[in-house]
């Protein structure tokens, strides 16, 4: 979608959102809820949004490439089509800071990347990468263990300990797109 660039949502949907609506409406399948766990979604995520959770891997050629291939030619047009406005110029990059930061504190994948790389590393390439435009807060991020990356597997009576992850190809693909 839109990166929200007004704190209001109507303000941003009157602007935006109805040149994405018609392109995501085509597709049920990529019109999922996000999880709160990491995000609100009514914060810098426009109703637009693409998001799936899926089993059919299908989807990702059938509806995912094709709507986002829409989404991409529609900010196209509009990046031809708009005027730029130098006055917004500050609160439009005033906005992607706020994003960023808002972002940098929620990344479900930062875990991850300290589990893999320690701290130090994830906290650069979370500020200094992914999210350059972000607030760095004294200490750097706080890090949570990624989901499975917390400690032992449980076990699990007669199973030897190679059962305990599902197999690729039984897990839940989940794709966002922005």
């Amino acid at each position: 979608d839109f990166q929200p660039l007004h704190e209001e949502e109507g303000d941003h949907a009157a602007t935006f959102e109805h040149l994405l609506q018609p392109i995501k409406e085509q597709y049920d399948s990529l019109k999922g809820r996000m999880s709160s766990k990491f995000y609100d979604e009514t914060q810098f995520f426009s109703q637009q949004m693409l998001f799936a959770r899926f089993d059919d891997d299908g989807i990702v050629d059938n509806d995912l490439r094709p709507a986002f291939e829409q989404y991409v030619q529609t900010h196209l047009d509009l990046i031809k089509n708009t005027k730029p406005d130098p006055s917004n110029a500050a609160s439009v990059l005033e906005r992607h800071a706020a994003y960023d930061t808002y972002s940098a504190e929620r990344d479900p994948a930062t875990g991850l990347f300290a589990t893999m790389f320690g701290k130090e590393w994830a906290d650069d390439f979370v500020f200094d990468f992914l999210f350059s435009l972000s607030e760095r807060k004294e200490g750097g991020l706080t890090i949570m263990p990624p989901m499975g990356m917390g400690g032992p597997p449980p076990k699990q009576a007669g199973a030897p300990p190679s059962s305990v992850a599902a197999p690729s190809s039984q897990r839940e693909p989940v794709v966002a797109t922005r």
